[in-house]
């Protein structure tokens, strides 16, 4: 979408609207920057307004003009059809942490619906219900995002630890670390099963991190109560890992 679109985020709202209403979207992937192609509907173009989403009306030789510049293998476009509306978890805590997810905001901004899940969910088995999973900053480490030096003191740390201490108890873990990973380790049969997984931040490289030392202790004294292993790079597993090989462990806390 150009400069001409007055909201972009809601733009994908009416996508995913549209497709729920059983009706075809196309999305034409670096036309005018990403843009959606609609067969006219007058109940579109109604709440296109309700929206104020922009929108431009098209004759049918404009648009089989569209489509073949599109076609042309010289250009970096493509068309791709879009026909299911997703079902969409977003992996966060129930407690509110000091930052904002922007792709929360972004959801409930564009009007597009998703449930908010999280370890005992997950443990639960519920992802089998989703297509799509967004991981929150989580460090899938047990090493509580590694802000143990810089805000140990702070009350929503302690908060965090607390809970994440009270819920690994709950589901039978002695660690956070056993219960992350385990989490961690059903995303991946998830993903495998051809589930759908969008990461950010912490929650890309902490996940594989995790994967690749399980039987290893990777965390220091004051996130788990004992020692680290001392040889735990030479222990890790890339093999077991989704994305990332060959990473070297940060011991600073």
């Amino acid at each position: 979408m150009d400069e001409d679109q007055k909201n972009h985020l809601k733009a994908y709202g009416i996508a995913y609207w549209t497709i729920s209403k059983q009706v075809e979207v196309d999305w034409l992937l670096n036309y005018r920057g990403g843009s959606f192609l609609i067969k006219y509907n007058k109940t579109v173009e109604d709440e296109l307004k309700i929206r104020g989403v922009s929108y431009e009306v098209m004759a049918d030789g404009k648009v089989v003009s569209l489509l073949n510049e599109i076609s042309d293998p010289s250009v970096n476009m493509e068309m791709v059809k879009l026909e299911k509306t997703p079902k969409i978890a977003v992996y966060s805590p129930k407690s509110k942490l000091p930052w904002d997810d922007a792709v929360t905001l972004v959801l409930t901004y564009a009007e597009i619906p998703y449930d908010v899940i999280y370890d005992d969910d997950i443990l639960q088995d519920k992802l089998t219900k989703y297509d799509w999973l967004h991981l929150h900053h989580e460090d899938f480490t047990g090493q509580y995002g590694r802000f143990w030096s810089s805000f140990r003191y702070a009350t929503w740390y302690q908060e965090d630890v607390k809970n994440q201490e009270t819920l690994a108890k709950r589901l039978g873990f002695k660690k956070v670390s056993e219960m992350k990973l385990s989490v961690a380790k059903h995303i991946k049969e998830y993903c495998a099963g051809g589930g759908f997984m969008f990461a950010m931040c912490s929650g890309t490289d902490s996940f594989d991190i995790a994967l690749a030392a399980e039987g290893v202790d990777i965390c220091a004294q004051m996130f788990d109560g004992d020692a680290a292993d001392a040889n735990a790079q030479s222990k890790l597993d890339f093999n077991k890992s989704l994305a990332f090989q060959n990473f070297k462990l940060d011991n600073n806390p």
